[in-house]
């Protein structure tokens, strides 16, 4: 297992490159498949669940080619409806692709999939959708059988799930007549997803709001397309620069998709400016003064993202005041907060919804473990401001979800090493 060795309170300063959205890239993957044709997907971001999907996505025999950020997906030779189980077991997203081989081929056989453990997150959402499209789902020997080709109708989802959006998106492309899917997730993900469908040929308004329509259409053909920067990981580095006050550069990224944040930071006195670079936004992060403590709570977009809860908790150990965090999300997606304790962080769990942090504290150095993606980078954030040397062990969990963290805050003057 791999592990961070991090010496704690440096100031940073430089610019990061964001990269292509995880959660936008995980869906686009298997969309490639609704189709014979070759696609080229851009701005794919290099870290082990996009090849986790890979890896899924050949196992039903797709040609797949991996080229630095660029993901070149020939469909043509899939001769399988059941995706390999033990990698299924290994990535939540991996969902998503039962919707796109409904779509294709009226058919498909999946295990329970896998992923982080941060509370409850059955796939009892995307049944409910595909049995309001007319499929057949039965469980037996451990494995969902999904059978028949999913008819256009109303759906309406029993709550705003993003990946079951999606996978009502992908199940109706094809479907002759019009789907209109209420109670629809508006990430930003969704419409990235709807716009490279729509390159492919499909008919999909409204991606974005809460109540999207499908117009299905009889086949989708190959596109190029580039995917959106990710928010989440935006958010990360700007959370880094104002905790560490530092003066950092952060990009590209869509302020829109962190209104809700950014406006966070300005009300706890965080400093920072948007500037353009050939049309595309930026942020920098300016040295402040104190931080005043303030509450949040996580919702559905364009609400504070639950992705982003754990960084805010770090932020609040260096301001002043207590902070209440109420994550509406998901229970238990606390693993990150217990371990900030072992930092010193002055922290109480409340229930499994709802913690306190205390502030300022000065953050000491220890060894911990990551939990989970989110979480897991939440810890290296928190490495960077507390005095001394600590040591962050099972980091694949960061590496799911961050492209080459080590590698980028090195670059902006942190000291991180990677011990193999």
């Amino acid at each position: 297992m791999s592990k961070f060795r991090i010496i704690g309170r440096k100031e940073l300063s430089g610019e990061v490159t964001v990269s292509g959205a995880k959660n936008a890239a995980l869906k686009i993957l298997p969309a490639a498949i609704l189709t014979s044709e070759s696609s080229i997907i851009k701005n794919v971001p290099k870290i082990l669940d996009i090849e986790k999907m890979v890896s899924i996505i050949e196992s039903i025999g797709a040609d797949i080619k991996l080229e630095n950020n660029v993901v070149m997906i020939n469909p043509a030779k899939i001769n399988s409806a059941h995706p390999d189980e033990k990698l299924v077991k290994k990535l939540r997203g991996s969902i998503v692709l039962v919707g796109a081989l409904l779509s294709r081929f009226g058919e498909a056989v999946f295990s329970q999939p896998g992923g982080c453990l941060i509370g409850a997150r059955s796939i009892d959402d995307h049944l409910d959708v595909f049995r309001q499209l007319g499929v057949s789902v039965e469980y037996r020997d451990e494995k969902f059988f999904f059978k028949g080709k999913p008819k256009a109708g109303e759906v309406i989802l029993n709550k705003m799930s993003v990946t079951a959006t999606e996978n009502a998106i992908l199940a109706t492309v094809l479907s002759p007549g019009t789907t209109h899917i209420h109670v629809a997730a508006a990430e930003p993900e969704i419409p990235d997803l709807a716009n490279y469908l729509n390159k492919m040929g499909a008919k999909i308004t409204g991606a974005g709001t809460h109540d999207i329509t499908v117009e299905g259409v009889s086949e989708l053909h190959g596109a190029d397309y580039e995917i959106l920067p990710d928010r989440i990981e935006a958010g990360t580095y700007i959370m880094i620069g104002v905790m560490t006050n530092s003066e950092i550069t952060v990009g590209p990224f869509v302020s829109e998709h962190l209104a809700i944040v950014l406006k966070k930071l300005q009300n706890i006195g965080a400093k920072f400016e948007i500037v353009k670079k050939d049309g595309v936004e930026y942020l920098k992060t300016l040295k402040h003064g104190k931080l005043i403590a303030e509450d949040i709570d996580t919702r559905p977009y364009p609400g504070f993202p639950t992705d982003l809860q754990s960084f805010y908790a770090v932020l609040m150990t260096q301001a002043e005041g207590r902070s209440h965090i109420f994550e509406t999300m998901f229970e238990g997606r606390f693993a990150s907060i217990e371990e900030l304790q072992i930092l010193h962080g002055e922290t109480q769990i409340l229930n499994p919804h709802e913690f306190i942090v205390d502030g300022p504290i000065l953050l000491k150095g220890n060894t911990i473990s990551s939990k989970d993606i989110r979480g897991g980078a939440s810890l290296v954030a928190a490495a960077l401001i507390a005095e001394g040397e600590t040591i962050i062990e099972d980091i694949e969990f960061v590496d799911r979800g961050y492209e080459k963290i080590d590698e980028k805050l090195s670059k902006l003057g942190a000291s991180i090493e990677r011990i193999d």
